[in-house]
């Protein structure tokens, strides 16, 4: 039994690591994060010119190729220092690259992957709705109506991250009302941000401020037939496929936190000093500081199985959503242990604990909230559905 990475990907986690240290210092992401509402487009661009925009495209299409494993522990990296900033190419690279990847004709791999895979082309989801929060099922309200050429999208989506700054938005609606259940007669769209009768407006939150999560309302907006994804009126059956990913790539984000605040938490601990001695000596915040290596160690071990288990073609649902609980609460339990051992200092914005706070807490409620994935894991123990 191996439960190390192979070179190639301990090689790419190295340089991957030392680009991050030198292009995404923390101070320097920690001041994008304090400009509320603008998106960091120089964040965006150190991506780009790097060609990280490209991993996990196919060579094919221009792309540095690369698995689910190899973007975990890209991502993983990134929220070292930039915690939920690093979403910023998450987003596009599962919401965009892969849905095309998985779900599009040959004639839309070869339009948008390249473009995607070049940095020029971003994207944004758009599947919540605002009565429904996990209940994507039932509460959409969002219709797409038939005509001539393609198709009317008429709705409201909220909660949909960089909408306001997306080239295209990953919209799924409901196209058929004759259904049997309610998973049936959803279809998914490549929608142009930019297409009349679309108004985007930010939300005001917690973390993640300079990425702006937005409300996204349609009246009566034309999508043609060639930027319908999949087959019309299957697409809950094809995204649940993607499910694993997601809380794979959710669960890196939160791995790379817990790093960042360890990271943190034991350079501040040999630091600082009270009562005459430095406060690493104290027996309670060794406690604490302990307590996040372990948690730390057991969200690695638990990312990285679940990881291959995908990358290698085998069932990890289950694991899947375990990780992704697992890791998001301890997360945030680890930034609060982390403002904890820095006092005062762990609560002033001059410091990054509260930063991986504020961003973490999201993750516990989002993509798939903590309790409904329990709720899961339950159904896959063989007990009754709960909702």
């Amino acid at each position: 039994m191996d439960f190390s990475l192979d070179e190639d990907t301990l090689m790419f986690r190295d340089s991957a690591r030392k680009w991050v240290d030198k292009e995404l210092p923390k101070d320097w992401c920690r001041a994008l994060e304090r400009r509320e509402h603008e998106y960091p487009t120089e964040l965006w661009q150190k991506f780009v010119d790097a060609g990280f925009t490209g991993l996990g495209v196919s060579e094919e299409y221009g792309g540095l190729g690369g698995d689910i494993l190899m973007q975990a522990v890209f991502i993983r990296e990134v929220a070292r220092t930039a915690a939920g900033l690093g979403w910023i190419w998450g987003i596009t690279a599962f919401s965009g690259t892969r849905s095309i990847a998985l779900h599009g004709t040959d004639a839309q791999k070869q339009r948008f992957l390249p473009e995607m895979a070049a940095g020029r082309l971003r994207t944004a989801m758009a599947f919540t709705e605002p009565g429904g929060g996990t209940d994507v099922l039932g509460a959409m309200r969002t219709t797409a109506d038939k005509v001539d050429g393609g198709w009317i999208i008429s709705g409201e989506k909220i909660w949909s991250t960089t909408a306001d700054t997306a080239d295209y938005l990953l919209l799924m609606a409901r196209s058929s009302r004759e259904i049997k259940k309610r998973s049936d007669g959803v279809s998914l769209f490549f929608v142009p941000r930019t297409s009349a009768g679309i108004t985007i407006t930010p939300l005001d939150k917690l973390g993640m401020r300079a990425l702006n999560s937005c409300s996204v309302y349609l009246d009566k907006v034309y999508v043609p037939d060639d930027l319908l994804l999949g087959e019309a009126g299957k697409a809950w059956k094809d995204t649940t496929s993607t499910l694993n990913s997601e809380r794979i790539m959710n669960s890196a984000m939160c791995l790379g936190m817990i790093d960042g605040i360890l990271e943190d938490a034991v350079s501040y601990m040999k630091q600082r000093r009270a009562f005459g001695k430095l406060i690493g000596e104290f027996q309670a915040l060794q406690h604490y500081v302990a307590e996040i290596a372990m948690m730390q160690k057991q969200s690695e071990l638990m990312l990285f199985n679940t990881a291959w288990l995908q990358a290698t073609g085998k069932p990890c649902a289950q694991e899947a959503s375990m990780t992704k609980v697992l890791v998001s609460e301890y997360a945030v339990k680890s930034a609060d242990l982390g403002i904890s051992i820095l006092g005062g200092m762990g609560y002033s914005a001059e410091t990054d604990m509260q930063r991986y706070w504020r961003d973490a807490r999201l993750l516990m409620i989002g993509p798939v909230s903590n309790e409904m994935a329990r709720n899961m894991i339950a159904e896959g123990l063989g007990l009754p559905r709960s909702f």
